[in-house]
């Protein structure tokens, strides 16, 4: 639960050092203290008593701070608050955080304050709490320093204390000229002064770290970073959310500005609650900051300042500090001159529409329209794995293939969940099942061509899928069909067999092809809808080639393609419109450009250069700037993409052999405190089962572990039950395995060892390089060898289906020795009997039903911990025309129904 600390039983020392003899002036954290004592003492705020904040200003001497502190955590019995803003030096030997004074001198620590013993004054306090905001820069210039910033800012944390820092790499990045504030301080001014709409009614130190790491990405500086040892951080109120209740406080009275200031703070630019004025032209990005200026006039040296009755009066006539703008207009680039344009008239109803607003392309359609022409323009990260059809694999291929390849049954054009039915699309109608389940028929329907104009024969579909068999040529693709028509593996591919081809197949006509299952799949026609199962005409196939110019069989064919670099298709003039009742081809051409660089791509498709992103991939500083910017944000969408994160806890290692261990793990696991560091709300929703939206079988409502009752957070008493229960009343200890490099992962596991050590069990994070994690987790032998007690894992589903997203997870006859992921090493006869008669059924309610029971007997297994929905952002451009999202493409646009206005 989280709490707003006591006023009178806390307290705060704010330090800052403005002026230096020997090192770069910074202006801005003279008004940072003013500004922060204001706020922090300010009625709708903490409403801290101003003769408990201590603010010192410009120290000479590490005594008088040291001395400060001291008194103030002696007095403190609830929190204690420290604040410091100036240069940071680091002890090259040591790799010790030093703080700044006024004498200081660069590369000669020791004219500093070590923080170390900063931290030692505090932590001999009675305070019961501990909040630590860092504002100041850690020296990348300093001889001898390899440790990195990460590690500086690890042993710059106190225990029992949450700590938030900015530590950039550069003396100057976080004094932007001409702003009134450092860059960090600006954004906690700004979060204190105008809250967050629609956030808590506290601003604890998560949501207060979340949102500031946002803002600063949104202006492309260094991100801040967090430490919070004794999971206090969701728990502790820095200040109340003033964003619901500023009304009644009235106009905004002018700017506080204590004695002896330079000059009085800004007014806010613009009143709470409307949209703020444009901002001016950004520089390039990264911005790049110059050093700030020295001040003019003014007492110089060690002054310090106890804020008392300044405070009080300007408390009492609530007093706001001013913050700083949140957004430049950072999408501006070359091109963002271009005037907008216009929306086609064909788009425009007879009575004026209101404007596309953040998320409607996954209520609805934005910006319908029957207007064909012009050029669709992607921008992504990387190519295709294959844009060969039956080596492809990844999602974002599967949903661009359907320009140039088409299937027997496909995905319906609708929005959000009516994009999981399934059409026909090459057949006149869904495959003819026999009773037993184990026969499809189809015929084609009339009218289809290739690229060249011959007919697409039920022969060219046989092939087609023939060639997923062919492994040593053409290696990578799913192999589900082969699992459903060739179990045995008789089958040796058509370029070892000529004569009669994979024989569970038969096309008695051109037009007609029958399916022979060995088992019933209840699920094969989701099989069938992937690019695997589209046609090739043997006489085109030019095997491992193929891949470089596939011969279309849709409304677009190859025009050119440099791998890697460009790709571009054109119409196919011999795509009929009346034999495909699924894809709209409105554009004359489809272009798309791989930019590596997430920045630049991001920045690329803002500044309109581009209509939307292929994968989606967009930049954490983009989603960040369009997130806090009222014009960017309406062209977000923010779709759940059938994905999840999740912990896997593996039976084999103990004592998570002991249910009551892994309940433990559930009930101890904050999955609010690992969802703000994977990114927050925007990337996904706190999960309760291990089924995502739009997976048949799903039940939003399933929450065995009364996560959602718990707001996500962890259930600290329920979890002590489970040790005691599983015989560990003081705890366990056990390895946690994520991915070395991925700064998720291991926010995340941070995170998990957080709120797991409150309830007694410890972790130790394994980092796994990249290339050898799958191979390690996915060895049940190595996860038991090295005690990888919970497994970092994601997933999403090949179809979206329980088979196709849940069975591989935690039927026990997918467990391998190699490659596996059932992590949780799950084996119950019941769960793997469920799938048998989904499998062989044909009533999708019956089924469904089925699925839920499946999913609701994992969570009773607690052999997963499921953690976030995962969602992801992606952004569509005002040129856009059939805008929806789709849960078949990882929540992406569904790309055949695109058009762009002129």
């Amino acid at each position: 639960m989280t709490v707003l600390p006591a006023a009178a039983a806390s307290r705060a020392v704010l330090i800052g050092t403005s002026r230096y003899d020997h090192l770069e002036q910074l202006p801005q954290v003279q008004r940072n203290l003013r500004a922060l004592a204001a706020a922090l003492c300010a009625p709708h705020s903490w409403g801290l008593a101003p003769e408990h904040c201590t603010v010192i200003e410009d120290p000479e001497a590490a005594v008088e701070v040291l001395d400060a502190v001291r008194a103030a955590a002696e007095e403190a019995t609830d929190t204690l608050l420290v604040y410091f803003a100036g240069h940071g030096l680091v002890e090259p030997r040591r790799g010790e955080l030093v703080l700044s004074l006024a004498g200081s001198l660069r590369q000669r620590s020791y004219t500093g304050l070590p923080y170390g013993t900063l931290r030692d004054v505090m932590s001999d306090g009675r305070a019961n709490r501990r909040v630590v905001l860092l504002d100041c820069c850690l020296s990348g210039e300093t001889p001898g320093f390899v440790d990195g910033i990460e590690a500086v800012v690890d042993r710059a944390a106190v225990d029992d204390a949450c700590l938030l820092a900015a530590v950039p790499d550069s003396s100057f990045a976080l004094a932007p000229p001409g702003g009134p504030h450092t860059a960090f301080t600006g954004e906690l001014l700004r979060l204190l002064n105008e809250g967050v709409p629609g956030g808590p009614r506290l601003l604890d130190l998560d949501t207060v770290y979340g949102q500031v790491y946002a803002a600063m990405g949104a202006q492309g500086r260094p991100l801040p970073h967090k430490r919070d040892r004794g999971g206090i951080a969701g728990g502790i109120a820095l200040g109340r959310n003033t964003a619901p209740v500023m009304p009644v406080f009235g106009p905004t009275p002018p700017a506080y500005a204590p004695p002896g200031a330079t000059a009085p703070l800004p007014h806010p630019p613009y009143a709470p609650g409307q949209a703020p004025p444009p901002p001016p032209a950004p520089p390039a990005w990264p911005p790049a900051f110059a050093p700030a200026q020295a001040p003019g006039s003014g007492s110089p040296g060690n002054r310090r300042l106890l804020i008392r009755s300044a405070i009080a009066a300007a408390v009492v006539a609530g007093l706001l500090a001013a913050g700083i703008p949140l957004v430049n207009n950072w999408m501006d680039d070359d091109s963002s001159q271009k005037p907008a344009a216009k929306p086609s008239p064909t788009s425009t109803p007879t009575k004026k529409a209101s404007a596309p607003a953040y998320n409607d392309a996954t209520k609805g359609v934005v910006n319908p329209s029957k207007a064909r022409g012009g050029t669709l323009k992607f921008v992504g990260r990387s190519d295709a794995d294959s844009w060969d059809p039956q080596r492809s694999y990844y999602g974002f291929a599967w949903n661009f293939s359907r320009y140039f390849t088409r299937t027997l049954v496909t995905y319906a054009p609708k929005p959000d969940k009516g994009g999981s039915e399934l059409v026909p699309d090459l057949a006149t109608s869904k495959g003819k099942v026999s009773e037993d389940g184990t026969t499809y028929t189809y015929t084609l329907r009339e009218g289809l061509t290739w690229e060249d104009g011959s007919s697409i024969t039920s022969q060219d579909v046989k092939y087609g899928i023939e060639r997923a068999w062919a492994t040593d040529v053409l290696p990578g693709g799913p192999t589900y069909l082969k699992q459903v028509l060739d179990p045995d593996g008789k089958y040796k591919g058509p370029y070892k067999d000529d004569k009669l081809g994979l024989t569970s197949i038969d096309t008695p006509t051109s037009k007609t092809i029958v399916f022979h299952l060995a088992e019933p799949n209840s699920d094969f026609e989701q099989m069938l809808a992937m690019p695997a199962g589209s046609p090739v005409p043997s006489a085109k196939d030019t095997k491992a080639k193929y891949q470089q110019r596939p011969f279309s069989s849709g409304p677009y064919k190859f025009s050119s393609y440099a791998p890697g670099k460009s790709l571009e298709l054109i119409r196919n003039a011999e795509w009929n419109q009346s034999s495909d009742p699924v894809r709209a081809a409105l554009p004359d051409r489809i272009t798309v450009d791989f930019v590596q660089d997430d920045n630049a791509r991001s920045q690329r498709l803002f500044a309109g250069s581009y209509d939307m992103d292929l994968q989606p991939t967009l930049s954490k500083a983009a989603i960040a700037r369009a997130v806090h910017d009222t014009a960017s944000k309406a062209r977000l969408d923010d779709p759940y993409t059938m994905g999840i994160r999740y912990l896997g806890l593996p039976r084999t290692v103990k004592p998570l052999n002991n249910i009551h261990c892994r309940k433990a793990i559930i009930y101890g696991t904050d999955r609010r405190s690992v969802q703000t560091a994977l990114g927050g709300p925007g990337a996904g929703e706190i999960a309760t089962n291990m089924l995502p939206p739009g997976i048949e079988g799903a039940n939003p409502t399933d929450d065995p572990y009364d996560v959602l009752e718990n707001g996500g957070k962890a259930n600290g008493s329920e979890a002590k039950k489970e040790l005691a229960a599983c015989g560990k009343p003081n705890g366990f200890q056990t390895n946690v395995a994520v991915r070395a490099g991925n700064p998720d992962d291991l926010s995340a596991a941070e995170a998990l060892k957080s709120s797991l050590s409150s309830v007694g069990i410890s972790i130790t994070i394994e980092q796994i390089e990249l290339s050898n994690y799958y191979t390690a987790v996915g060895s049940p032998s190595t996860v038991k060898k090295k005690g990888y007690g919970i497994i970092l894992g994601r997933w999403l589903p090949d179809f979206p289906t329980a088979q196709g997203f849940l069975q591989p997870l935690v039927d026990g006859r997918f467990i391998l020795p190699a490659g596996n992921v059932n992590f949780a090493q799950l084996d119950d006869k019941s769960i793997n009997g469920l799938f048998d008669k989904a499998l062989a059924g044909q009533d999708r309610r019956k089924i469904r039903e089925m699925y839920r029971q499946i999913n609701r007997k994992v969570s009773d297994s607690a052999g997963y911990v499921p953690l976030i929905f995962q969602k992801n952002y992606t952004w569509r451009s005002p040129r856009l025309t059939n805008v929806y999202t789709s849960h078949i493409y990882g929540g992406s646009y569904d790309f055949a129904s695109l058009g762009v206005s002129p």
